[in-house]
C-alpha cells in the first residue's frame, strides 16, 4: 500500500503575547505518522492533546513548525499558499461538525461550489454535485435548501460535497458532534461503507464509541503520539 500522509517530527508552536510576556505553547512536539492508502483511522485524545492541530496540518490549513510531511508522495514543505490551495482542493476533502453549507444555495449548488475552483463547466459540475447527491442517499433533495434539511442531512450534503473533488483523502472533524444518536449511527454507516470502497479517512473524536468504529485509533497525549502511529 502506498502512503497518503507520511510525517516525520512534525512540531506546531504558536506564539502569544509580545516582548517579555511572549509565551510559547507547543501543540505537536515530535509527531511521526503514516497513513496507507485506504485506511480508516480515528484520532483521539483528551482536550488540548493536538489532535484538532495535527487534523489541520494534515489537511494543509495550517502549516508545521518543524518535521517533514509528505502528502501522496510529494513534499509540502516551502511550497506558498496558493500551491496549498491547489493541492488542498484536488486532493483533500473536508466533513465539519458545523456543516458549513452556504444557507441561500441549494444542497446541489453547495455541493458543486468545490468544482467552481477547479474551473470545471457548470454542466459537468451539477452532473457531478448530482452523482455525489445521490451516492449518500439525498437523490431526492437536491433542490432543498439547507434550511430544510435535518442534521443529518445537512451532515450528508457536506460528505457530498466532500466526495464531488473525488480526493484522495477525507478529513472528518467530530462529524456527529451535532447530530442526535440516530443521525449519528447513520452518518457513521455512510463512512464504513466509504472505507469499504476504498477511501482514506481521517476523523477526529472524542466519542470513544465513535473511534471504534474505525480500522485504527491514533492516541495522542501532550502533543505526541501515544500509540497507534504507524499501520
Amino acid at each position: 500500500m502506498a502512503a497518503v500522509v507520511e510525517m516525520q517530527g512534525i512540531t506546531k508552536t504558536y506564539r502569544s503575547g509580545s516582548g517579555a510576556r511572549t509565551v510559547e505553547v507547543h501543540a505537536l512536539r515530535g509527531v511521526d505518522l503514516t497513513i496507507e492508502q485506504g485506511e480508516y483511522v480515528a484520532l483521539m485524545g483528551p482536550s488540548g492533546s493536538g489532535k484538532s492541530t495535527l487534523m489541520h496540518i494534515i489537511g494543509l490549513l495550517d502549516s508545521p513548525s518543524g518535521g517533514s510531511y509528505r502528502l501522496g508522495g510529494r513534499s509540502v514543505e516551502g511550497l506558498s499558499e496558493v500551491e496549498l490551495a491547489r493541492i488542498r482542493n484536488r486532493r483533500v476533502g473536508f466533513v465539519f461538525q458545523a456543516f458549513f453549507l452556504l444557507p441561500r444555495l441549494t444542497a446541489l449548488h453547495n455541493v458543486a461550489l468545490p468544482l467552481v475552483y477547479r474551473g470545471v463547466s457548470s454542466a459537468e459540475r451539477l452532473k457531478r454535485a448530482k452523482a455525489a447527491l445521490e451516492s449518500v442517499g439525498l437523490g431526492d433533495r437536491l433542490d432543498h435548501l439547507p434550511s430544510e434539511l435535518s442534521g443529518g442531512q445537512k451532515q450528508r450534503v457536506a460528505i457530498a460535497r466532500a466526495l464531488v473533488q473525488e480526493p484522495d483523502l477525507l478529513l472528518a472533524d467530530e462529524p456527529t458532534g451535532n447530530l442526535d444518536s440516530r443521525s449519528s449511527e447513520e452518518i457513521l454507516g455512510l463512512f464504513d461503507e466509504l472505507h469499504r470502497q476504498g477511501k482514506t479517512i481521517v476523523m477526529v473524536t472524542h466519542e470513544h464509541d465513535v473511534g471504534a468504529r474505525a480500522q485504527r485509533i491514533v492516541r495522542l497525549r501532550d502533543g505526541r503520539i501515544a500509540d497507534g502511529g504507524h499501520p
